[in-house]
């Protein structure tokens, strides 16, 4: 038995967001960043149960198919009927209550744009494989997420109005009730599962209460401009964010049974709506705007100030003093480091594309084609459209009956009717770091590498782009970071950084070909080699019985020869590369140029190289 939403502990805050929510749609969804088994899922799917009965909650899956998020052919009800049948697809069935996604910034970039065209039109339009409909979709987006995985595309967080942010959980006391709940749970009797369906009858009854008071619930203008003006400063873009700031804070007075809102509710605003949105520290100025928002005194308390004492002064702006402690607030939320707040880590993104592939597996679906229905998506419509005009001859031929696969006793289909879906989705990038971690100059060289990754994959979000790090040392290369968009597992997983020892830069290439081998499968056709080195290579790739050969004359021609043939294998594979040398000018002897020409790649000279110049340079 799993723990409902009442029992969850450690989630106080997404569950005072999915409150929010319940009591005002016009929050219009909520996004809940939290850790692997956080219960950040139970918690979300425990929200269903508070909500009115017959209330949709319907649950998208990250691999989802156009046809099934918009809706297509019904094509059992279209061969019963005789004529075609529009099943709806899932955004169509969530109309009038909730959709979930588990695994929000896992959603493919096409699922997303689809979303966000329903949500801001409020219709689902089918216009496809010659068919056309319209269906009403109105509904609340809950999204939960591992950022480790990856962030939200912003576009999606934008139009969200409570992102409740990720908070690592350090607390022993509670990590201990967590675990006692679940042992508690999973023993439990029919007193306990009694004494939770009150629980949770009480929570909707609250809501149900709130939403009937909430049309008659006051904010004060001042309230609303200290809103406002701690959106600026924390450097919150765009308008969106001030009017669900309003929402929220409307909505926790209302589930507090007031009339009107107070400073707690606006606290609570500004740390479901505006603190995740935040692209900078608030400045010294922007604590005091009396300036900006000066009060002209009456005449005749201007004559009587003149004589008076400073106690005599114009009183603060009410507004003023809000923001103040609003800001007091945001910044005790604020983490040390603002690239940990999903805004300000998207901010730099830029648009455009590395261009589109077509592919069998996900993007937009653009044509029907022959093809292999074990490997591929058929295309239903295509298919009985190439199979329907030979129907009346192979319906005469009594032994093509009996020897072929027939869908029903009117109608038959041959492997070669069978049509499959090809679609076009963004090609993303996989640039591979490959990182000389020998000599002198290595822990340099890594540190800066770690920055530059962190840095590419700030920007990775808006291409689908993907960074992979190797470094090689000792004996052969070592993968310290598989293919990867989340800057948390960079963060995480490049904290230790080995240095030291030989140089295995043949071991390193081929490394590097074989992780642009495997991405290549995956659907990411271009690649990026960027190779921090001098280019001098000492280890050979073949070794017999693990020892290096005695003559240093043939060791250097093996390493040499070994390098033009992988050299070669990357440049037929059409991989880009970039050598980027980190040598002293006066110690190069030319090597990491002639491995650029090898590799047909860029040379670039960088001695003293900042992680700045290094992704500026690759990007």
């Amino acid at each position: 038995m799993s723990l409902s939403f009442t029992e969850l502990v450690g989630l106080e805050l997404a569950k005072q967001a999915l409150l929010l929510l319940a009591v005002n749609p016009a929050l219009t969804g909520a996004a809940i960043a939290a850790a692997v088994g956080s219960g950040k899922s139970t918690l979300a799917r425990g929200f269903a149960a508070l909500l009115p009965s017959g209330t949709p909650f319907v649950e998208l899956p990250v691999n989802v198919t156009e046809d099934r998020l918009l809706g297509g052919l019904d094509l059992e009800a279209t061969l019963t009927a005789g004529r075609r049948v529009i099943e709806r697809g899932l955004l169509a069935r969530a109309h009038g209550g909730v959709l979930y996604v588990d695994g929000l910034n896992l959603l493919d970039s096409d699922v997303v744009a689809r979303l966000l065209g329903v949500m801001a039109d409020g219709v689902v339009r089918v216009e496809r494989e010659g068919l056309s409909d319209v269906h009403p979709a109105r509904f609340v987006l809950v999204g939960t997420y591992d950022p480790a995985d990856g962030e939200v595309r912003r576009g999606l967080l934008d139009r969200l109005g409570l992102i409740v942010p990720f908070a690592p959980q350090t607390d022993e006391r509670l990590r201990a009730e967590v675990v006692r709940r679940n042992m508690s749970a999973s023993g439990s009797g029919a007193t306990n599962e009694a004494f939770e369906d009150d629980a949770t009858e009480m929570l909707r009854a609250m809501i149900a209460d709130a939403r009937e008071r909430l049309p008659g619930v006051r904010i004060e203008e001042e309230q609303i401009r200290a809103l406002i003006h701690t959106a600026l400063s924390l450097g919150v873009e765009g308008n969106r964010a001030d009017g669900f700031a309003v929402q929220a804070a409307l909505a926790k007075a209302a589930l507090d049974g007031r009339g009107a809102v107070d400073d707690d509710d606006l606290r609570l605003a500004v740390r479901l709506v505006l603190l995740s949105r935040a692209t900078r520290m608030p400045e010294a100025e922007d604590r005091r705007k009396a300036d900006d928002h000066p009060q002209t005194p009456e005449r005749g308390e201007e004559e009587e100030g003149k004589d008076g004492d400073e106690s005599n002064a114009a009183p603060e702006p009410e507004s003023q003093q809000i923001e103040d402690l609003l800001l007091s607030a945001a910044e005790a939320e604020l983490p040390k480091n603002l690239l940990d707040l999903p805004f300000a880590m998207q901010r730099r993104g830029k648009s455009g594309s590395r261009g589109t592939a077509l592919n069998s597996r996900r993007g937009r679906f653009v044509r029907a084609v022959e093809g292999d229905p074990r490997e591929n998506r058929i295309a239903l419509l295509p298919t009985l459209l190439a199979a329907a005009p030979w129907q009346k001859l192979r319906m005469q031929n009594e032994e093509l009956r009996k020897g072929k696969r027939i869908l029903n006793s009117r109608f038959s289909i041959l492997s070669s009717d069978i049509r499959v879906k090809r679609f076009r989705d963004k090609a993303g990038m996989l640039y591979i770091f490959v990182v000389d971690a020998s000599g002198s100059m290595a822990i340099n060289r890594m540190r800066e590498a770690k920055g530059a990754v962190v840095r590419l994959l700030q920007d990775a979000y808006v291409h689908r782009d993907q960074v992979g790090l190797i470094a090689f040392r000792g004996r052969q290369a070592q993968v310290l970071l598989a293919p990867s968009q989340s800057v948390e597992r960079a963060k995480r997983e490049l904290d230790v950084l080995p240095t030291g020892g030989g140089t295995p830069l043949a071991s390193a290439l081929l490394t590097a070909w074989q992780m642009a081998r495997q991405a290549r499968e995956r659907g990411i056709a271009q690649a990026t080699l960027v190779l921090m080195t001098d280019g001098r290579g000492n280890v050979p790739l073949q070794v017999e019985n693990g020892e290096v050969p005695p003559a240093a004359q043939a060791q250097k021609a093996q390493i040499q020869a070994e390098l033009q043939k992988l050299a070669a294998l990357i440049r037929a594979d059409r991989i880009n590369a970039i050598v980027i040398d980190t040598q002293a000018n006066y110690l190069s002897r030319g090597e990491a140029p002639k491995l650029a020409e090898w590799l047909g790649g860029r040379y670039i000279y960088l001695p003293n190289a900042k992680a700045e110049q290094i992704a500026k340079a690759v990007s």
